[in-house]
């Protein structure tokens, strides 16, 4: 329902109707965790070179790892659905998705800034991602896609464990973006 809440309705073309597993939860899920995906695999993948915490660094070598294999599977759970690839998202700075302007203070960022911009931009991506796949699980309806948002749930709870012993939870200052929430 969090997906649909906020606008996320797959749009079938004609002549490509989705096939009958997949319903509209299931392919909005599919069509936003793709770009979420890309968007957080370009802040991970440069943070070896930023001179930053190696741990960290590691860390993001890891998500990155992660990210491409779950596109992997996102692309193919896409494909099975029958809805194309219209990219409904692109351009797109929802909660939790890496926004533009991340990117590009990240690109001229190194060390301890690096290492900022990189932890908030990442938990907050890792957080999201958990709730938008358990909103897939309880609401989607393809058992293919069911199953592919728990195993993305439970690696993100993974990472986000990984990145609470590198670097803890701050509190959220006052004014500042949180989230969406799972209904």
């Amino acid at each position: 329902m969090a997906l649909l809440a906020v606008g996320c309705v797959a749009q079938p073309t004609a002549g490509t109707p989705p096939a009958p597993a997949f319903n509209a939860t299931d392919t909005a899920w599919i069509q936003l965790m793709i770009p979420m995906d890309e968007r957080a695999l370009l802040l991970a993948e440069p943070a070896p070179s930023r001179k930053g915490d190696p741990a960290l660094a590691a860390l993001a070598a890891r998500t990155g790892q992660r990210l491409r294999e779950d596109l992997v599977r996102l692309r193919g759970l896409l494909e099975l659905s029958g809805i194309p690839d219209t990219r409904p998202h692109e351009g797109h700075d929802m909660p939790g998705m890496v926004s533009l302007d991340t990117l590009k203070r990240a690109g001229t960022a190194t060390g301890r800034a690096f290492d900022r911009i990189l932890t908030d931009a990442l938990r907050a991506h890792l957080t999201q991602s958990r709730m938008l796949c358990a909103s897939e699980h309880t609401q989607g309806q393809a058992g293919k896609a069911k199953e592919e948002a728990a195993a993305i749930a439970r690696s993100t709870a993974e990472q986000i464990s990984w990145l609470d012993e590198l670097r803890p939870a701050e509190p959220a200052a006052s004014g500042g973006a949180t989230p969406a929430t799972v209904p």
